[in-house]
């Protein structure tokens, strides 16, 4: 529900996971094989010797060091601020208000009702359960409406149907009582061991 860049955090994990995985498998070769460490030896000796004719040619007339220090400097700091806008990105949504009433009831003012007050309510109510095990509530913004989205892990052995039943009674009362009608996204998990056998539900 909310506007976390999946798609993105795929690929980055991806390709971080397929670095990690050659670099594994290159130091396990290094350690059993003699001739691969050779090979690497003879590599990195003339990949050095290759990195200083680069940086003796690169030197700029009068200044001791290479521009390309220069250049790989300004390089981090880009993929610095890269790094800091995508962790920007992440859990994009969340909201601190969930309802506004600029009206206030016919009285001066305007009321609103921080996304706190229905967060912790339900996930009091939820957690007094027995069929629950885990909840975890939070408001989030989706193209443009402000909702809810819950997260519950029941017992073993409890229908969701149940479950979902119970929760959308609840929601129901709160809405009731605050006044309010939030769109209300249900998660519904069956643990860690038996994950393909979650299902969400969208309560209204």
């Amino acid at each position: 529900m909310n506007q976390t860049p999946r798609a993105l955090n795929r690929v980055v994990l991806a390709v971080l996971g397929l670095v990690l995985m050659l670099a594994g498998g290159l130091g396990v070769a290094l350690a059993a094989s003699g001739p691969v460490a050779r090979w690497w030896q003879d590599a990195t000796a003339a990949a050095g010797a290759s990195i200083d004719r680069l940086l003796q040619a690169t030197t700029l007339p009068g200044q001791p060091e290479s521009w390309l220090w220069t250049a790989a400097a300004l390089v981090l700091l880009v993929l610095i601020v890269l790094l800091l806008a995508w962790a920007a990105l992440q859990g994009r949504g969340r909201l601190g208000t969930l309802a506004v009433d600029y009206d206030g009831g016919g009285a001066p003012g305007v009321v609103s009702l921080s996304s706190a007050v229905a967060e912790q309510a339900l996930k009091a109510a939820l957690q007094e359960r027995p069929d629950i095990l885990h909840v975890a509530v939070a408001a989030y913004e989706y193209r443009g409406v402000p909702g809810l989205r819950l997260r519950v892990l029941p017992r073993p052995g409890v229908a969701p149907q149940t479950v979902a039943g119970g929760i959308m009674d609840l929601v129901e009362a709160m809405d009731l009582v605050v006044g309010i009608d939030p769109p209300v996204v249900l998660s519904i998990g069956a643990g860690p061991r038996v994950r393909l056998a979650r299902t969400d539900h969208r309560v209204h």
